[in-house]
């Protein structure tokens, strides 16, 4: 593909997402009342916030962390502090850049400067990385409809899956990419306490809220509508997860202001979180560069091994 048909293609697909973004935000203003979203948000209770805050930062810390565990897979051995301030400036990247790199592009960048290492090889650690992570939120989802008998799917069904799933996965790993079997428990462990961290800052945020219902239809519908976070979007998905929950939310008859309070609080939580990567875009120097890299410089030197 030529060069300017790459950027042709980048330039409809970035034209897609924020067609696809804005039709989620109007869909979602025809399905709520604003003014009950005021009210509710000015009820909210400060403490159970601030936990919020405080589970959500901690998932990101062990997120850098497993991050790092399949990196020492391909051999790159990093310190605990740099991947993590390369993990900052990535979930901030994640938020504002429309186009495809996204703040995975510029970490496998700033390692390929770094460290005599392809690409390529990155890649796929940061692929296993979020891979690992749609493998715990499908076990957590799969435990959530357990609880819920309403959806009238046996145990033994949703049993049957998360098995199957889990060994079928582990069958790939040891077909193709025996090398990362070796942290595999490790690496999943802290794919399930990021999730489970998630999890509980949407407690918190239903608790702030002063929900006291059922917790796990809502639970359920949030795990579902974090899958948008692994899908490349702008604005890291505003709108779309607020859609899903609205939708979620209808379809097990819930309150639609609710659900999409949870969503909005909770993008708001990570975006406070995702924001401490300014420091790093402010002083590149902490990153070991004198200035940041275009997202055109990125992608030049990632085309650089197709």
């Amino acid at each position: 593909m030529t060069t300017r048909k790459k950027k042709l293609w980048i330039y409809i697909k970035n034209i897609f997402k924020i067609l696809i973004t804005g039709a989620a935000i109007y869909w979602v203003s025809q399905k709520i009342s604003f003014a009950e979203l005021k009210g509710a948000l000015e009820k909210c209770n400060p403490l159970y916030l601030f936990l919020a805050l405080f589970s959500y930062g901690t998932s990101q810390l062990i997120a850098s962390s497993r991050l790092n565990s399949f990196l020492k897979v391909i051999g790159l051995h990093i310190s605990e502090r740099y991947n993590l301030r390369l993990y900052q400036v990535g979930l901030l990247y994640n938020f504002f850049l429309p186009g495809g790199i996204g703040g995975d592009g510029y970490k496998i960048y700033f390692l390929k400067k770094h460290y005599a290492i392809r690409g390529r090889r990155v890649l796929t650690a940061v692929f296993f990385d979020r891979l690992s992570g749609l493998w715990a939120l499908s076990m957590i989802t799969g435990c959530l409809i357990m609880f819920m008998p309403r959806l009238s799917i046996p145990n033994v069904v949703t049993v049957s899956v998360l098995i199957v799933g889990t060994a079928t996965y582990l069958y790939f790993l040891q077909l193709f990419f025996k090398e990362f079997l070796s942290k595999f428990i490790i690496t999943h462990l802290k794919a399930l306490a990021v999730q489970s961290f998630q999890t509980l800052s949407a407690i918190a945020i239903l608790y702030a809220l002063g929900f006291d219902g059922k917790f796990s239809p809502y639970l359920l519908i949030f795990l579902v509508s974090s899958l948008v976070a692994i899908v490349p979007s702008i604005l890291g998905g505003a709108g779309l997860r607020e859609s899903l929950m609205a939708f979620g939310a209808e379809y097990f008859q819930l309150d639609p202001h609710l659900a999409v309070l949870v969503s909005l609080l909770f993008y708001i939580i990570s975006l406070l979180v995702a924001s401490s990567g300014l420091y790093y875009i402010l002083r590149p120097q902490r990153l070991g560069m004198n200035k940041l890299p275009s997202a055109e410089e990125v992608e030049e030197e990632l085309e650089k091994e197709e």
